[in-house]
C-alpha cells in the first residue's frame, strides 16, 4: 500500500446545488456519484471562494480567497477572457506544484481558466501535462448577438491541438485522457486534476445522453458527467488502487439557474452571493478510509483543500506566505467539526456577506447595500431576515467582515488589503488562435446562442 494517496479532484462547471440525486435532484439521474456519497463523506454547507469560475479556480488552487492572490477581478470583468494579459502570478505555490515537489505525477484534463498566456498555462503553475480548455467553452466562435471570440483552442499542454473542437465529444475525450494518465502512472503516487466543462452553457451532449435524458440537454450533461465519474471509478478498481485514491467531486459556483440547473433549495444562482451562488456539492470518496455515509455538516470551503492534501501527501503548506485554507484531515477519518467557523463572500473584490457559524449577514449586492441576517440552519432558503431581532450578531459579524477587509481589502469601502498579492501581467498579450477562413474547421461556428 502507498504509504499517502493519489489524488482526483473532479470540479464541474455551474454544476448547482440541487442537480445531484443525492442532493436531492428528481430529474437528473447521478447513480454513480449518488454511490459515493452513499460509501463516502458529503458535505451539506461546502462552499467554493468565488461565484464565478476564474476566481473560483484560482482559490482553489491555491488555498486562498481570491482577493488574497489578485483574483478578485480582471481589469473590471469578474472572469477572464482570451487573451487577457493577466493570470495566476507565477510566484504562487499551485497544488499542483505543492504535489509535484514531493514526487507526485500531475495532470490537468478540462478547464483552467486562470490565464491563457504562455507564463500562466497549467504547465507553468506544477502540471506535468494539461489536456483541455484554457477557459470557458462559450469562449469560441459562437453564434448569437455576441461578440466573436477568436476560435475555442483545445490544449494539449502549452500547444494548441485542435481548433472549435466538436464539444459534444470533449466529455468523452476528457475521461479517455484521464484513464490512459491513471494507467500510466497506477504505481506512482499521481494527482489528476479533471475539470469538466458541464454543466457551463452552451449545452452538448453525446447523443445517447440526449436521448435519455429526463432533464433536456442540461439533464444530459449533468448524466455525461455522472458517466465519466462510473469510468474512473472504475479504472481505480480494475488497477487495484482503489483504496490508495481520494476522490474529490465538486462544483467550481452554483447554477445560473438557466435551461433546467437548479441550486434548490438556496436561494440565489451563479454570480451571486446568496448561498445558490456558492454553497455547492461536495463528496470525498475514499474506500477503506473514509467511513461509509458520513455526513458533514459544519463550514467547509474549497480553500480547505489545499492544506488537506498537503498534509495528506506529507509536504507541508508555504510558510512564506498568508493561506486561508484549514486543515479538514481530522473531518474525514475522526468525524471531528469542521475547524472553519467564518467564511467571507466576495464579488470582485467587493465584501458582501460573513458566515459566522449558522448566522449569515448581508450587508451589499452589486451596487445596493442591504442589512440582511439569516439564521441558515433553521433558514436554508434565506428567506427569513432577522437582521433587527438580533443586533448583536449583527454587531459581531460587522466585526468579522472590518478584520477582513483590513486583511484581505474591501474595494466597495476604498479598503486595501494589508495582505494581499498580486496577479501576473504580461506585456503584449495575444489570444492563442486567430480565426481563418480558410482552415478545415469541424465546426466553424458553435450553433447554440446560449452563454455565461
Amino acid at each position: 500500500m502507498l504509504d499517502k494517496p493519489n489524488i482526483i479532484l473532479i470540479n464541474c462547471d455551474d454544476l448547482g446545488y440541487g442537480d445531484l440525486g443525492c442532493y436531492g435532484s428528481k430529474v437528473n439521474r447521478t447513480p454513480t456519484i449518488d454511490r459515493m456519497a452513499q460509501k463516502g463523506l458529503r458535505f451539506s454547507d461546502f462552499y467554493m471562494a468565488s461565484p464565478v469560475c476564474s476566481p473560483s479556480r484560482g482559490a482553489m488552487m491555491t488555498g486562498c480567497y481570491p482577493p488574497r492572490i489578485g483574483f478578485g477581478k480582471f481589469d473590471g470583468s469578474c472572469v477572464l477572457f482570451p487573451g487577457d494579459g493577466i493570470g495566476l502570478d507565477q510566484k504562487e505555490i499551485s497544488m499542483a506544484k505543492l504535489l509535484k515537489d514531493v514526487g507526485y505525477e500531475t495532470m490537468l484534463v478540462g478547464k483552467w481558466h486562470c490565464g491563457d498566456q504562455k507564463e500562466f498555462l497549467p504547465t507553468t503553475h506544477g502540471f506535468d501535462h494539461y489536456y483541455g480548455l484554457p477557459y470557458s467553452n462559450d469562449m469560441g466562435r459562437q453564434a448569437g448577438n455576441r461578440k466573436l471570440m477568436p476560435p475555442l483552442p483545445l490544449m494539449r499542454d502549452a500547444e494548441v491541438i485542435q481548433e472549435q473542437p466538436d464539444q459534444a465529444s470533449l466529455t468523452e475525450r476528457y475521461t479517455e485522457q484521464s484513464v490512459r494518465f491513471i494507467r500510466d502512472n497506477k504505481d506512482k503516487h499521481f494527482f489528476l486534476y479533471l475539470a469538466h466543462m458541464h454543466v457551463h452553457l452552451p449545452l452538448y451532449a453525446p447523443e445517447n445522453f440526449m436521448k435519455n435524458s429526463m432533464n433536456g440537454p442540461y439533464g444530459a450533461c449533468v448524466e455525461a458527467v455522472d458517466w465519466s465519474t462510473g469510468v474512473i471509478l472504475d479504472e481505480l478498481e480494475k488497477a487495484g488502487i482503489e483504496e490508495n485514491t481520494l476522490v474529490i467531486f465538486t462544483s467550481d459556483n452554483g447554477s445560473n439557474c438557466r435551461n433546467n440547473g437548479s441550486n434548490s433549495p438556496l436561494r440565489g444562482t451563479k454570480a451571486t452571493t446568496w448561498e445558490g451562488g456558492q454553497r455547492v456539492p461536495c463528496i470525498m470518496y475514499w474506500p477503506g478510509k473514509i467511513s461509509e455515509g458520513g455526513k458533514c455538516k459544519g463550514i467547509v470551503s474549497s480553500i480547505d483543500f489545499y492544506p488537506t492534501i498537503a498534509r495528506l501527501a506529507g509536504v507541508k503548506v508555504p510558510q512564506d506566505r498568508i493561506i486561508d485554507g484549514m486543515d479538514i484531515t481530522d473531518i474525514l477519518f475522526d468525524d471531528k467539526p469542521s475547524p472553519r467557523k467564518t467564511f467571507f463572500y466576495y464579488w470582485k473584490n467587493d465584501l458582501e456577506a460573513v458566515r459566522s457559524e449558522n448566522w449569515k449577514l448581508h450587508v451589499k449586492k452589486g451596487d445596493e447595500s442591504i442589512c440582511e441576517l439569516y439564521e441558515l440552519d433553521k433558514d436554508i432558503g434565506e428567506s427569513i431576515n432577522v437582521y433587527d431581532k438580533y443586533p448583536e450578531i449583527v454587531t459581531k459579524l460587522k466585526k468579522l467582515m472590518e478584520d477582513c477587509a483590513e486583511d484581505i481589502g474591501d474595494e466597495s469601502k476604498g479598503i486595501v488589503g494589508k495582505n494581499v498579492r498580486s496577479a501576473g501581467r504580461v506585456d503584449d498579450p495575444k489570444p492563442l488562435t486567430v480565426y481563418d477562413p480558410e482552415h478545415p474547421y469541424i465546426i466553424a461556428m458553435y450553433d447554440k446562442e446560449d452563454a455565461g
